[in-house]
């Protein structure tokens, strides 16, 4: 696999099997999540739906998952000592090189179980970063990124090279034990760590003086999950070509076009998409390029309403924003691949209770219109159903902010008097 951590591992790399691949060449893993008393079997299911998918992303082919239930993860091995030797066995017998964790590792628990599978491991974490790696395009991002990786791996460092053991000090009669190899890696790390630490808040510097030179148009953002379609619409909205693909953090930088409806001119920004267990190092930093939501007027969080469990996907951003923001912004809720929505009818006759497959389009329109108060507009980008609606739903949001911002532009408003006009300000 192409990027990998290669400080965590504990076997030397040489030693590494090489059959584990695919015929294409992809490596292939085996997937381990826990069910525990928070996390119920289905929901464990579905986080691990989305590693194989973080997985696919990486050019990894999930080949097996382990499931075990436990009251909480244990401190040593995060599974059972028989879980993971069922887990080596599995691997040994089928050439497999790769094991992937759905939650982050403490530095205990990955160096006991790269001890005992002698196999390459990753968690949750270190394959959002694996990914962000191989998608950051500019410096910013790979500045960014780089940063998250050497303040993941810190803790985590573990000794590659034996002949590197100590550097002896002192005189030719009196020699002291020296440094240790992972105490010269620890330094060389923090030291790197300082300097990109340095080189963001520069370029957090220019970032804040860009932002400021656009003056005071209106500033909406696309939010959501990742792999939602934000940057589908945003090519779609306003005629740009930012790359979108079906798989997770198709996007990483911020994209900012400037686009008018009607007579309405307004910046419209795509941002980096949202997930379950966000790395906190990714999070900070990240922080310039999400500051684009911080300091954005209007929000339109996209979701997929074809997604099993949408809703839990709302709560993850919603939880991301607040922690952002700290405030509530005007926010448009935007549901779409309705094209992708599918539904299962209860038969006559059933009487147990409704699930989220048994509950139609229409019914979850009814209930989200009334949510939001009719800030809300169900639409498929890939399909362009719906669009002008959503065009006009901006409109109308837009609008109410950029009366408040310049209460006396009434030009930019023909079908409105100069009364109505002084009616929304008010």
């Amino acid at each position: 696999m192409k990027n990998t951590i290669n400080n965590t591992f504990e076997a030397n790399p040489q030693e590494q099997q090489t059959d584990s691949l695919t015929e294409n060449g992809l490596t292939r893993a085996v997937l381990i999540g826990l069910v525990t008393p928070e996390q119920p079997e289905e929901r464990t299911k579905e986080y691990l739906d989305e590693l194989a998918f973080l997985a696919e992303t990486s050019d990894i082919v999930p080949e097996k998952r382990f499931i075990q239930s436990l009251d909480y993860p244990n401190s040593q091995t995060y599974v059972g000592q028989g879980k993971l030797s069922e887990i080596k066995d599995y691997m040994e017998s089928n050439n497999i090189g790769l094991a992937i964790f759905d939650d982050e590792l403490s530095p205990r628990q990955l160096r006991n179980i790269q001890k005992e599978l002698k196999m390459e491991v990753l968690d949750r974490t270190s394959l959002i970063l694996e990914i962000f790696a191989q998608r950051a395009q500019t410096s910013y991002a790979k500045t960014q990124v780089e940063m998250a990786r050497l303040q993941y791996m810190l803790p985590r460092l573990t000794r590659m090279w034996s002949h590197l053991d100590r550097q002896r000090g002192g005189g030719s009669t009196s020699r002291g034990m020296g440094e240790t190899q992972i105490e010269v890696d620890k330094r060389i790390i923090q030291s790197r760590i300082s300097l990109l630490r340095d080189e963001l808040k520069r370029i957090d510097r220019q970032m804040e003086t860009q932002r400021r030179n656009r003056g005071k148009l209106v500033r909406v953002a696309l939010v959501g999950y990742t792999n939602v379609g934000k940057s589908t619409l945003m090519n779609l909205l306003s005629k740009s070509n930012v790359f979108a693909e079906n798989k997770l953090f198709a996007t990483l930088d911020t994209t900012v076009r400037k686009m008018t409806i009607e007579n309405l001119p307004f910046l419209l920004c795509d941002t980096v998409g949202f997930i379950r267990k966000l790395p906190h190092n990714l999070v900070e930093s990240f922080k310039s390029t999400l500051d684009e939501v911080r300091e954005a007027d209007l929000l339109i969080h996209v979701v997929d309403i074809s997604h099993p469990n949408f809703e839990e996907q709302i709560e993850v951003v919603n939880r991301t924003l607040n922690e952002l923001n700290g405030k509530e912004k005007p926010t448009v809720m935007l549901f779409n691949k309705i094209d992708a929505f599918r539904y299962t009818p209860k038969e006559e006759g059933d009487l147990t209770p409704r699930k989220r497959e048994n509950i139609s389009l229409e019914e979850f329109k009814e209930t989200w219109i009334a949510k939001m108060h009719n800030n809300c507009m169900f639409v498929s980008a890939k399909e362009k159903r719906n669009i002008e609606a959503l065009k006009s739903l901006m409109y109308k949001n837009i609008r109410e902010i950029h009366v408040q911002r310049f209460p006396y532009n009434d030009f930019l408003y023909p079908d409105l008097s100069l009364s109505d006009i002084q009616n929304l300000n008010d």
